[in-house]
């Protein structure tokens, strides 16, 4: 694959220590390692292998990846490897498309509390959507979705949100019916929104009383009980935003939408379009004025703050499933033999874009795919960030080189 005239460990790259000095050691270590991490990935620093094609004579040498979630060049290939396990859990259905979003007041709460409020955002909304649809009113069965957390805007600010793929439809509380709802409609939004408000606001209320929300800063007169309880009140009289997208078609539609969002990080090297005299460009949409495609120029120490906003708490799933898609539910073999799923759905790989493949796709014979394989030492080309950034060093963050012997998935 061909690489960018710019990416983001570039930039990283030139101006680390600029930003980590700017920030008077205020950088957690957590964020230290991602630029760390992304900063040497496909380089010589963490070492290389060799990938092999399973069909053919191609072999090829390349520098190790960092593997890090937040790595621009990272995700598409695990983008990749985590489809091709999704297509067995797809079922001949339509499937709907839901966003739950924090209000403002709230999505400031959780940049000091990532863990606790972006794990409460994601289980009120996975309740609210399994509380209605079980309803006999709405649907009455128990449906399955999946999950995906996302915290940016297109212009990097917070923005935390939950994107989910719901199935059209579910297995009756008997387990004898699958039951199917509209084609072009699920659930009201109205309905949808206030119940998500609700859910939440219980969840943060309880966390608040067992000492698992705390503050500081600007923030930090929420630590008073009656401040806490203003600001939830103050949100509860406003409208939460759940927002119900133009329903799916087939299994291939839902394929080509979970490879765009499910392994996407805050911004992709592709829309990144000049870095000179201390500012970054980028191209972003912006939804506030009809969609409409724009560039943004930032000072590049701003575009590191506001990556470093979306850095994730350790050991956060950020992909979820739920309902008889859940990991532990045995209800999916019966959705599929209800649906007349008797084998295992056909491979709809076709569906995904050309970048989910490009890693692993032989450019010799265009049908193998590349294997990667352990080899001995050798000299590495230079590597493309060869200064680099003291600072991370200086501060403690410790060298992730991979053992030369062992080689990592690209």
């Amino acid at each position: 694959m061909v690489r960018p005239a710019l990416e983001v460990a570039d930039i990283f790259a030139a101006h680390a220590d600029s930003f980590l000095e700017a920030c008077g050691g205020l950088v957690s270590i957590a964020k230290q390692k991602v630029l760390r991490r992304i900063i040497d990935c496909r380089t010589g620093a963490l070492g290389a292998h060799v990938q092999r094609c399973d069909q053919c004579d191609y072999e090829r040498r390349a520098y190790n990846s960092c593997r890090d979630r937040h790595c621009p060049k990272c995700q598409a290939a695990a983008r990749g490897e985590w489809l091709e396990a999704q297509e067995a859990r797809l079922l001949p259905v339509h499937y709907f498309h839901v966003v739950f979003t924090l209000p403002e007041p709230i999505a400031q709460m959780a940049l000091q509390n990532k863990k606790v409020v972006y794990n409460n955002l994601m289980r009120a909304s996975a309740e609210t959507l399994q509380t209605i649809a079980q309803d006999p009113k709405h649907l009455g069965a128990k449906i399955g979705f999946l999950s995906v957390l996302h915290t940016w805007g297109q212009n990097l600010l917070h923005h935390p949100h939950v994107h989910c793929v719901v199935t059209g439809g579910g297995l009756s509380p008997d387990r004898e019916r699958w039951i199917s709802c509209p084609k072009d409609y699920l659930f009201p939004v109205n309905i949808l929104g206030s119940v998500f408000r609700g859910k939440f606001i219980q969840k943060a209320r309880m966390d608040f009383q067992e000492g698992r929300l705390s503050f500081q800063g600007k923030l930090a007169h929420l630590n008073e009980p009656r401040a806490f309880e203003s600001l939830l009140a103050s949100t509860y009289r406003t409208e939460w935003v759940v927002y119900a997208k133009k329903p799916f078609g087939g299994p291939k539609k839902v394929l080509r939408y979970l490879a765009r969002y499910t392994h996407r990080v805050a911004i992709s090297n592709s829309r990144l379009l000049t870095h000179a005299d201390g500012k970054v460009s980028f191209r972003w949409k912006d939804y506030r004025d009809g969609n409409r495609c724009k560039v943004m120029t930032l000072c590049v120490l701003e575009f590191i703050r506001r990556f470093l906003l979306h850095v994730l708490p350790k050991g956060f799933h950020r992909i979820r499933h739920y309902g008889f898609l859940a990991n532990r539910s045995t209800d999916f073999e019966r959705c599929q033999k209800l649906l007349g799923v008797h084998r295992p759905q056909p491979p709809v790989a076709e569906a995904l874009a050309p970048e989910d493949l490009e890693d692993r796709r032989c450019p010799k014979c265009h049908t193998g795919r590349l294997r990667t394989l352990p080899i001995s030492p050798y000299d590495v080309e230079p590597q493309r960030h060869a200064a680099r950034p003291s600072r991370l060093l200086s501060l403690g963050v410790p060298s992730i080189r991979s053992p030369p012997l062992v080689a990592s998935a690209p």
